[in-house]
């Protein structure tokens, strides 16, 4: 489906009418940064543009083709999903997550730096993934979002909160939609957003053919694979696209990976209870891993509906699988903290509903994923 007007977010469109119409692309940024503070804003607004950049915005471009259909706080009050209504329709969910970088600890000593916020981005509207734990999974695969759609996510939360931090780690496989992805975080760390790359993560099942081009396209990024289960058998039973990305190729493109950024990866796991929580499961994993300079990312399992096939972790399997990955592997590993769950906010909860308002106790800042306290 084509629509009469495209996101002004979309950076390659714009540069592109701009470079066909003699218009200067230095004109662009300051557009951008004028919709970020004027978001209701009309193209007859904006001061000092081309007489031509006028006809132009007005005939091909809006300022937001995304509406912010809900917000919805956390009984945590550090947690708020975001309801965005696309243009065609659709809806993706964002999600807000407020931490505090002095909660934690490295080495020893606590982190410099005070509150912040994380924004969980989506990169298409289900996911074709199809992972049994991930109620995303259950949407089956919708369209993939435009580059403007996926800036417009930040754009809209960048009006209740400062955002430091995006991850893509929202609905959807970022590495199957890679164009618009490549394309939406060069203008995050351009102007006038200037995120630092060092403060992006993208999450991926491990689209191996997309990971050997993943540090040439985007330097300085952190890569996060969701792998979830040591040996390929497993990993096939919980995340059926395993099987087009068999485990030995993809740890192949991950050696790669390191290698040419030399930046460490980081591994998430879900807990799934008699699955993948085992004693040989924790073994498997640091044998696997030993080579790698990682962070494993322990995900307690959220429920995603009274008919799952899985059940948590226990806190002791879970204390038990740190330990020995720490204690006979020297692999960092932390556990996620749990964020969101009555707003079906958290890690693999996302899916969308048309939700009411929930009200908000006051509870601390947490730390952040990276900031956990390493014992």
């Amino acid at each position: 489906m084509t629509y009469d007007y495209r996101s002004v977010f979309d950076g390659g469109i714009i540069r592109a009418e701009f470079e066909k119409a003699g218009i200067k692309q230095h004109f662009i940024p300051l557009i951008w940064k004028y919709v970020i503070e004027n978001p209701n804003c009309e193209w007859d607004e904006f001061p000092s543009l081309p007489s031509a950049a006028y006809s132009l915005l007005r005939s091909k471009f809006k300022p937001l083709t995304s509406t912010l259909h809900s917000v919805v706080d956390s009984s945590d009050d550090v947690t708020t999903k975001l309801l965005v209504k696309l243009q065609n329709g659709g809806f993706v969910e964002a999600v807000i997550m407020r931490y505090d970088s002095s909660l934690g600890k490295y080495n020893g000593k606590p982190r410099p730096g005070g509150p912040r916020s994380t924004l969980c981005i989506s990169s298409q509207v289900g996911c074709k993934m199809g992972c049994n734990f991930c109620a995303t999974g259950t949407m089956g695969f919708k369209s993939n979002l435009s580059s403007g759609e996926i800036v417009e996510q930040l754009v809209h939360a960048s009006r209740l909160s400062n955002i430091r931090n995006v991850v893509f780690m929202g609905m959807g496989e970022p590495l199957n939609n890679y164009a618009a992805l490549v394309e939406a975080v060069r203008i995050m760390t351009g102007l006038p957003f200037q995120v630092s790359p060092k403060r992006i993560t993208v999450s991926t099942v491990g689209i191996v053919h997309a990971i050997n081009k993943f540090h040439s396209d985007l330097p300085g990024l952190n890569l996060a694979v969701s792998l979830h289960a040591p040996v390929q058998d497993v990993r096939c039973q919980i995340m059926p696209a395993a099987r087009a990305f068999p485990l030995e190729k993809l740890m192949n493109a991950l050696k790669e990976y390191q290698k040419n950024s030399q930046q460490k990866i980081f591994i998430e796991y879900i807990m799934l209870d008699g699955v993948n929580d085992e004693e040989q499961h924790a073994h498997q994993l640091g044998k696997l891993l030993e080579t790698f300079q990682v962070v494993v990312n322990l995900i307690p399992f959220n429920p995603i509906g009274s008919a799952s096939q899985f059940r948590t972790s226990g806190d002791d399997k879970v204390s038990s699988f740190q330990k020995i990955l720490r204690g006979s592997y020297n692999i960092r590993t932390t556990v996620r903290k749990q964020m969101g769950q009555d707003i079906s906010g958290a890690c693999g909860q996302l899916v969308v509903n048309l939700p009411d308002k929930m009200s908000a106790k006051s509870t601390p800042p947490v730390t952040d994923i990276e900031d956990l306290c390493i014992r």
